[in-house]
Formats: structure tokens, sequence, C-alpha cells
């Protein structure tokens, strides 16, 4: 695994403009794989706990984190938008530039968002982010295109490592109580 406080140092111009995160789901905060639950849960995808940590850490250090996915489930909602109360949940609409133009909307400019994603309908958000990231499984033409390439796969705490990168580059640690204080 890549020495990440290292790394970031690669992009830390970049990185330390950022005020908002946005990343797609399926491929990047998943697998990829998507499981048919039946008509009261519909479709259903594993996330990795690691990454939802982190989104919510970073939240809580004050920047704006979000998901930006064509896809439009139960299962999306209640994880980002319920479960980890992520800033905003924009979903059901393949062309995403109307969603990253909603978090544009929030007050940000493009050099303030970091946007990571692995599929084609991303890659007109990815050449103008502020930061961009993928995933090893992404078509050539998506990992020419962005900044990074993780080395996690997506769903596999790939996320995580982006946001390690960016939590580096701004000299930020997770403060957490110690046992028996």
């Amino acid at each position: 695994m890549r020495n990440l406080r290292e790394e970031s140092k690669k992009f830390t111009d970049k990185l330390k403009k950022i005020k908002c995160l946005a990343f797609d789901v399926d491929g990047i905060l998943t697998n990829g794989q998507v499981m048919w639950d039946g008509e009261e849960l519909g479709w259903n995808r594993a996330t990795n706990t690691a990454d939802g940590f982190m989104l919510r850490y970073l939240m809580s250090a004050g920047f704006t984190v979000g998901v930006i996915t064509g896809g439009d489930s139960h299962s999306v909602h209640k994880r980002f938008g319920e479960n980890l109360g992520l800033s905003f949940v924009h979903s059901g609409n393949d062309d995403k530039r109307a969603h990253f133009q909603k978090v544009l909307d929030l007050g940000f400019q493009k050099e303030e968002v970091l946007f990571m994603g692995d599929e084609f309908i991303d890659l007109s958000i990815l050449e103008i982010a502020g930061f961009s990231a993928t995933v090893p499984e992404a078509s050539i033409e998506i990992r020419e295109a962005v900044d990074y390439v993780t080395e996690r796969h997506g769903g596999m705490g790939a996320a995580r490592e982006v946001m390690d990168l960016l939590r580096h580059a701004h000299g930020l640690v997770p403060n957490l109580p110690k046992f028996g204080a």
C-alpha cells in the first residue's frame, strides 16, 4: 500500500482547495454489484464501513460531503442520507452534470470539489473537478482523465484511500477519546 501521507504531498495544491467531496456510488462506494432483495427492499449494495467512518469524520471537520449517482434506490437513500447523514444525496439521473450543478449551486467553485467516479457518465465531472479520482477497474479513458487512481478497489476502501489523501493534505487526524478518559 502506498504511503498516503507522502502521496498526498504530490497533490497538496489541489487538495488544500477542496471544501466539498462528491462520490459516485456504484463502483466507488460499492464494488458495483447490486442484489435484488424483493419488492419491499429493492436493489441493494454492500458498502465499506471504513469509507462510512471517514465520510462522517470529514463532515465533522467542516467539509460538505455527498453522493452523486445515476441510480435511485431505497438502499442508497437509507445508507447515505439517513444512516450516514451526508450533506447531499443526488440520484436518479445518468446525466450527472445536473447533479454536479446542484453541488456548485451550494456555493462551491469547481476547484473546491473533489469528485470520485468510475464510469463514462462521470467523465464530464472528473475532467473539471478540483481533484478527481477513480478505481483500478475503471476504463483506461477514465484512469487517464483523473488526478489519482487508487490501489484499493471500489467498495473495498477506495474512497477511504482518497479521503485519507485529503485528510493528510489538510493535516487532519481524528481526535478520539482514550479508553478510561
